[in-house]
């Protein structure tokens, strides 16, 4: 049984295709490093220095702690660390270097001399048994107690949005380790989880009730077993893709890319590329026949009128007439009660094979979800199919 994380049963929810990509292929990511991520874990590698020479009763000035900081940036920095936001705000390395030393700067005039707490772990590494026998991965930024039996998970994000409290009360990483807590120290009062968010110079603190904890269990379980029976693995387009590593591999953007890489020569050429020329085409076709549509429409409207105004049931054209015929339209109720009343009399009177229908669509995506009865599913005639969706070009909104 694979081991899980919070980080790693998100990927799956973010998008299925990363997932299978990054831990069942074990693919290389193309792009190793972003430089949120790694500003990020220079300011965590510094705060676990401060800490660690805390315990060693060294003396720790701002001044040594920035050095330190300074130092780690120019020896980990290296060119291929990816700076999504550079273009669109202007942003370099150097205003991430600058913004990390401050949240340390803020972080030290905050907590020095650094005794709130007694620290316990730092960096913790471990490993704990759900109720369904999976392990569960523990790592714990800072972990701490206090003397009335106050344990506490501490968290530091470099985030650039504030989490609020309504967050931190449904966020599943922190609270899962809270099972942790519980098991290794039994003289545990209550388990708080705490995030430093560094760049507001703010904590948020949550702690959660037995219950919620059971319930969170659940969940987690409920997503590893989905994981465990998952077939078929999706990508999912979101803003979180240009940040990921393996967007060279994925088919969501495979040919955009290799429209990119071509050269300046090549990009006057666009036109006659031949994927560039059916998308073109197709949203064209679809843009006229919406039109269409549109006019057929008002069209209609307008010989309904025309036919009223002359009193006729019948319009002529230069070749073509339209008979214009008034009938009783009869629907269903629309208020979900009504409906159900209106269905069980339906089937009292005998009348519920005739009038009943299957929603095919329906019922193809209860199949494909692994929702539908395995019984009715072996019934089922099962062959591939393509969806065709059009949306506007990202990086053409930008522009």
């Amino acid at each position: 049984m694979a081991t899980y994380s919070h980080s790693r049963i998100s990927t799956f929810e973010q998008c299925p295709y990363k997932y299978k990509l990054q831990y069942i292929d074990k693919a290389e990511p193309e792009i190793e490093n972003t430089i949120e991520a790694f500003m990020g874990a220079i300011v965590h590698q510094c705060l676990e220095d401060l800490y660690k020479r805390k315990q060693f009763k060294q003396r720790i000035s701002k001044e040594s702690l920035i050095k330190f900081y300074r130092d780690l940036w120019e020896k980990e920095y290296t060119d291929d660390i990816l700076i999504v936001k550079a273009e669109s705000r202007g942003l370099n390395a150097e205003h991430y270097k600058k913004m990390g030393q401050e949240f340390l700067e803020n972080y030290y005039d905050k907590y020095t001399p650094f005794e709130q707490l007694t620290i316990l772990g730092l960096e913790t590494q471990d490993m704990m048994t759900l109720k369904d026998g999976s392990k569960w991965h523990v790592r714990i930024d800072k972990f701490a107690c206090d003397d009335k039996g106050n344990y506490y998970v501490m968290d530091y994000k470099t985030n650039s949005r504030m989490k609020d409290q309504e967050e931190a009360d449904e966020d599943r990483q922190l609270a899962m380790y809270s099972f942790w807590v519980k098991d290794k120290f039994k003289d545990v009062k209550s388990v708080k989880l705490v995030w430093h968010m560094l760049a507001f110079n703010k904590e948020v603190v949550s702690e959660r009730t037995p219950e919620q904890l059971k319930k969170l269990q659940d969940e987690v379980i409920a997503i590893i077993k989905e994981i465990e029976n998952a077939k078929e693995f999706p990508t999912n387009v979101s803003k979180l893709c240009d940040y990921c590593g393996f967007k060279y591999m994925c088919p969501s953007f495979k040919h955009q890319l290799e429209l990119e890489e071509k050269s300046e020569e090549s990009k006057k050429k666009f036109k006659s590329d031949d994927g560039l020329k059916l998308v073109d085409e197709f949203a064209e076709v679809k843009r006229k026949r919406t039109e269409m549509e549109e006019k057929e429409e008002q069209l209609k409207l307008d010989l309904i009128e025309f036919a009223k105004q002359e009193d006729v049931d019948v319009v002529y054209g230069s070749n073509m007439k339209a008979g214009i015929k008034e009938y009783e339209k009869f629907s269903m109720p629309e208020d979900e009660k009504e409906k159900v009343k209106f269905i069980e009399l339906v089937k009292k009177k005998g009348l519920w094979e005739n009038l009943a229908t299957i929603n095919a669509l329906r019922l193809s995506s209860l199949a494909s979800k692994g929702e539908l009865d395995p019984e009715l599913k072996k019934k089922l005639t099962e062959e591939g199919a393509f969806r065709i969706s059009l949306s506007k070009r990202k990086d053409l909104e930008e522009e």
